[in-house]
């Protein structure tokens, strides 16, 4: 009886409400008009505002008015300019066919040429004699498919780094990573699961080299200290004496590069 009430239970209770989202224009203070993202999420309990590499967005109870929403937007416009001027998201291009004449890449900005062909790929372009970068696409590819060539040619690259870099490492540790993954982090820059798998923020590729390889050093010495004890310190400082200096450098370009990637990638690189 008692299984037979906890399934009448679960049939009679109220299905949870979803998240409703809805993208806005908002003019700020200094003229600027950006998008700002209105979430209305049942477990809110109060308006919030927030920016962080997604750009801003408003989260609100299922019960607020649209009213009350727009009046604390209203009364929080300049606290938004200086977020976005803070962090450096606003105004971030995308990327558009024909329209984007360069693309970062490991720190640095490259020329970008786009032309026709029958498959959709973005590569080097070993014709030029500076380090520049060439678009193919059929005429029928679309925003999809241009993201998912961008994220599987910066994916491509920031593999080719990591794989520069570890046999410098390897001899010094008990082990290998058991793989290696890269994704889209909203705070973190890697991680490393207790079974040696370690994952990288893709964004990274953007980043100075320098400050990758850091990154890097940083998850591989996990693979000897789990913790971030003197002594996990000790051994990162061992292989990368600047480690500070690279550590400040995400401070100041964290925000930045990955709301870089968003606007490039999109949802294919998540």
């Amino acid at each position: 009886m008692p299984s037979q009430f906890r399934m009448f239970g679960r049939l009679l209770a109220p299905k949870p409400r979803t998240i409703e989202r809805e993208a806005l224009d908002v003019e700020l203070d200094d003229g600027r008009t950006i998008v700002l993202q209105r979430v209305r999420d049942p477990r809110a309990r109060r308006l919030k505002l927030s920016v962080d590499e997604r750009g801003a967005r408003l989260t609100m109870p299922t019960r607020c008015s649209i009213a009350a929403a727009e009046r604390f937007v209203d009364e929080h416009r300049q606290w938004l300019g200086v977020q976005l001027d803070r962090y450096g998201i606003d105004g971030v291009p995308p990327l558009e066919r024909d329209l984007t004449a360069e693309l970062p890449l490991r720190g640095a900005m490259l020329p970008l040429q786009w032309q026709p062909g029958r498959f959709t790929r973005l590569e080097a372009d070993t014709a030029s004699a500076e380090p520049a970068l060439l678009f193919t696409l059929p005429d029928r590819a679309g925003e999809v498919a241009i993201r998912r060539a961008a994220r599987d040619f910066y994916e491509g690259q920031a593999r080719t780094d990591v794989g520069r870099w570890l046999p410098r490492y390897l001899p010094s540790l008990p082990r290998a990573p058991r793989r290696v993954t890269f994704k889209m982090m909203s705070s973190q820059w890697g991680s490393l699961a207790p079974d040696g798998s370690m994952a990288l923020d893709l964004s990274l590729v953007l980043a100075r080299p320098s400050a990758f390889e850091y990154v890097v050093v940083h998850e591989l010495c996990h693979l000897i200290h789990a913790d971030h004890s003197r002594s996990f310190w000790r051994e990162v400082e061992a292989r990368c004496p600047h480690w500070r200096e690279e550590r400040e450098y995400f401070h100041g370009e964290g925000r930045r590069l990955k709301a870089t990637l968003r606007a490039l990638c999109g949802k294919t690189a998540a």
